[in-house]
């Protein structure tokens, strides 16, 4: 997968090249694959489909349930998909996300990490390398992923919407699964492909897909919708003997 959000890492043989997705203790499927994370935030925050309606139907009703959400929590787990090298990565945390390009994921494993976003700045704080990226939120969040972002969800304007499968639009669990193709792919997000829950029209996975294949699969539990998150908690304060280094989106 190419790199689209790149920090700048400080000149140390030790921290070689600075990532700023999850790091795996080796192999390179989980750092390529989270930097799909950044543009994950719109599936929590967009509509998708749901219910056994026509898909323009599902769509609309999607929409009205997302136009009310001004918040939300949930549990995640993560599977980055490396094709070429047939590796899976695993990662979990918890991601907090609020209107107003307000994001807070946080990783448990492979290794903790922090991304954070108050709308204005983005962090990336990396214990493991004892760093910090700062770059600027909206330009980061550039393109679909920040239209979702703003709470839009104008998924007619941005995707070619379909049913994965048309012929039975649900899955075994009997939850519609819909495919996202953007009018303006990127090279870090080529398709989605979204399971919602037909209950409440929650996103609870999206397949996202780069230019090369490789993958990114995130699942969602214990979502919350609207627990009324502080704005304290999307602020950011570099720990004081990490290195703070800019972060260089392409």
């Amino acid at each position: 997968m190419p790199r689209g959000l790149r920090p700048s890492p400080r000149p140390s043989p030790q921290r070689g090249e600075g990532v700023i997705y999850p790091r795996p203790r080796r192999g390179r499927g989980q750092g390529e694959g989270a930097v799909f994370v950044l543009a994950l935030c719109l599936l929590l925050l967009v509509p998708t489909a749901a219910g056994a309606q026509s898909l323009d139907e599902v769509v609309n009703g999607v929409e009205t349930t997302y136009g009310k959400i001004v918040d939300l929590r949930a549990e995640f787990t993560q599977t980055a998909r490396n094709k070429s090298l047939g590796q899976d990565i695993k990662a979990e945390g918890v991601v907090l996300l609020k209107k107003g390009g307000k994001m807070r994921w946080d990783y448990k494993s492979p290794a903790p990490q922090q991304i954070v976003s108050d709308g204005t700045s983005l962090w990336v704080y990396t214990p493991e390398l004892n760093q910090v990226n700062k770059g600027n939120a909206p330009k980061a969040l550039a393109g679909p992923a920040g239209s979702f972002l703003s709470g839009l969800g104008k998924l007619r304007e941005e995707f070619t919407v379909r049913f994965l499968n048309p012929a039975s639009p649900r899955d075994g669990t009997g939850r519609p699964v819909l495919d996202l193709t953007p009018k303006q792919p990127t090279p870090l997000l080529t398709r989605l492909v979204i399971t919602v829950d037909p209950k409440d029209y929650v996103v609870r996975q999206a397949v996202l897909y780069d230019q090369f294949q490789n993958t990114v699969t995130m699942t969602f539990n214990k979502v919350a919708i609207n627990p009324g998150i502080s704005d304290t908690l999307f602020v950011f304060t570099p720990p004081k003997d990490a290195a703070v280094v800019p972060l260089d989106p392409r």
